[in-house]
């Protein structure tokens, strides 16, 4: 199958890519720059020059494939709201590509905000009214669907971890050593789910070569690791004190962060590994995070 990715250099879509190429399918994957070709290129990758705001490229990259993942977004959290907004154009312009044709899409969302304090199943449907958010993939898929696109979702657990790492745990790292204490806020038992960043590339091929119909996934390998158990693991291993933080404490430490440091989102994927077959095999979020590869020296 020829298999269109958008973030194919990104955390999550260069494994996606990888996973897909060994499961015998060709990738073709979404660039921006001269140096993000020639790193698919070096990967297998079958380069198409484009960007989430080059509309027309998508569309192009969609109808000249069997099947379409999209992976990218715009970490850039001091324009979070307009890549937002470029997002939801993205999806609609794979989707302008896609209706009635039958060909698969997978869209990327995560689970931190559909019903946070319990606990989320894949039959959940997040209500951006109750907590809203600027990022919401998940309607522009719903939309999609009424008009004949077979999508499908898959939810990221709020740490895809491993050694390359650069997402919310490196964050928190970081802000241990930049104040010299691993903080959590109140007693700590705020819960995040984990994945491994090849778990989840596996879930992404067994989503893509089952090919449902507005299924919803979860990539979740741990339903929520209590933070307090993060900010321990982070104190031993830079030799910090670990403490709790409330009231103006929290954004004295956690600062534009404080939001995703309070999440609490577990997360079941019993309906995904049943349906599917998805099997996490791959290290815990506390093994990765207790080792060197997440101190460097």
């Amino acid at each position: 199958m020829r298999v269109f990715v958008t973030g194919a250099t990104g955390w999550v879509g260069s494994a996606v890519s990888e996973q897909l190429r060994a499961a015998g399918h060709t990738v073709t994957g979404l660039a921006r720059s001269g140096d993000a070709a020639a790193t698919l290129a070096s990967a297998g990758v079958t380069v198409h020059h484009g960007s989430l705001e080059d509309l027309e490229s998508l569309r192009a990259g969609a109808t000249a494939s069997d099947a379409v993942i999209h992976t990218a977004f715009s970490h850039d959290f001091s324009r979070f709201a307009e890549n937002a907004a470029a997002e939801r154009k993205a999806i609609d312009a794979l989707g302008d590509a896609l209706a009635e044709t039958g060909k698969p899409l997978i869209v990327t969302s995560g689970v931190a905000l559909i019903a946070p304090g319990r606990l989320v199943t894949e039959d959940d449907v997040r209500d951006p009214d109750a907590v809203p958010f600027p990022r919401d993939p998940e309607t522009a898929a719903a939309a999609l669907a009424a008009r004949g696109v077979r999508v499908s979702i898959i939810r990221l657990a709020p740490s895809v971890h491993g050694k390359g790492d650069h997402g919310f745990v490196p964050i928190v790292v970081g802000m241990a050593r930049e104040h010299g204490a691993s903080a959590y806020i109140g007693e700590g038992k705020n819960r995040w789910p984990g994945v491994h960043r090849r778990d989840a590339a596996r879930l992404y091929v067994l989503a893509l070569e089952r090919a449902a119909d507005h299924a919803v996934y979860h990539a979740v390998a741990e339903e929520g690791v209590p933070f307090r158990e993060i900010a321990e693991i982070i104190g031993r291993r830079l030799s910090l004190p670990v403490v709790s933080t409330s009231g103006e404490g929290v954004d004295a430490h956690f600062g534009w962060f404080a939001h995703f440091a309070r999440i609490d989102a577990p997360t079941s994927s019993a309906k995904t590994q049943q349906s599917l077959g998805w099997r996490p095999t791959e290290p815990t979020l506390l093994e990765d995070l207790d080792s060197a590869a997440y101190f460097p020296a």
